[in-house]
């Protein structure tokens, strides 16, 4: 069964920026929807942001104008590029996509840190 992998997370002051990545064997990442969630402690996972299979991408309100989806097909690779980072962007962040493949696969990443200090 295929899986995705996150990287890029760490440590930024508020106002950098970093660049998550998701990856995934097969072409899972550059045929089916992907999502970046964030989960804070104590708090729900939440989707942070979508991007279709057509490639069509949409983010959530509460980072919209900072956040930036995207992918890179020819490295099977969907990208979350974070901007104006804020404290409250404090979170383990995770890929997701839903996949066929003789049935259907919920396929979650393990989850990447990202700290954000004022």
């Amino acid at each position: 069964q295929a899986q995705v992998q996150e990287s890029g997370g760490g440590l930024a002051q508020a106002g950098e920026s970093l660049r998550l990545s998701c990856t995934a064997s097969g072409n899972i990442i550059s045929t089916n929807d992907v999502d970046w969630y964030r989960q804070a402690p104590g708090l729900q996972r939440e989707l942070v942001a979508r991007i279709t299979a057509g490639g069509a991408t949409n983010v959530a309100d509460s980072v919209k104008g900072r956040f930036t989806i995207s992918r890179d097909n020819a490295k099977n690779t969907v990208y979350l590029q974070m901007n104006s980072l804020k404290p409250e962007d404090t979170a383990v962040y995770y890929c997701h996509t839903l996949f066929h493949d003789g049935e259907w696969y919920d396929t979650w990443g393990r989850g990447t840190q990202v700290t954000v200090s004022s």
